[in-house]
């Protein structure tokens, strides 16, 4: 089910040179694995975030928690594309834990780009908790 926000025209090579960007200014001297994450929102704002990284590990940040609170800091909204890059710059898939986050802020028809080609993110985790199941 993609909303019809997400079925704007967004260019997925242009979205991908802003998660490389962020990429770049990634904090992972631990792991030496930076991630540069993108997103376009639902008004047309192209929201970023990068990982990180924190010496006691578990305290870390995903690059996904800082583009969420990117989107929260320019205004909200939903987000619509999703990209995400390691170091080399080549697509990376979100974990478990990032694909729950981007379900908060973007739902069902949340397009992500793949290695195996463009999904929504309803195919990624299906079955989904989200906020709907809090007030039923």
């Amino acid at each position: 089910m993609t909303s019809p926000a997400a079925e704007l025209a967004v260019d997925w090579d242009e979205l991908r040179a802003e998660a490389r960007e962020a990429m770049s200014h990634a904090y992972a001297p631990y792991s030496g694995y930076p991630v540069g994450v993108a997103a376009r929102v639902d008004d047309g704002r192209t929201v970023s975030g990068c990982n990180v990284e924190n010496a006691s590990y578990g305290l870390g940040l995903c690059a996904e928690c800082g583009l969420v609170s990117d989107l929260q800091r320019t205004g909200g909204g939903r987000l619509t594309h999703f990209t995400c890059v390691d170091g080399k710059g080549d697509i990376l898939v979100p974990c478990g834990r990032c694909r729950q986050l981007l379900y908060e802020f973007g739902g069902p028809g949340l397009l992500v780009e793949t290695p195996a080609g463009i999904l929504p993110l309803s195919e990624m985790l299906p079955q989904a908790f989200g906020p709907d199941h809090l007030t039923r």
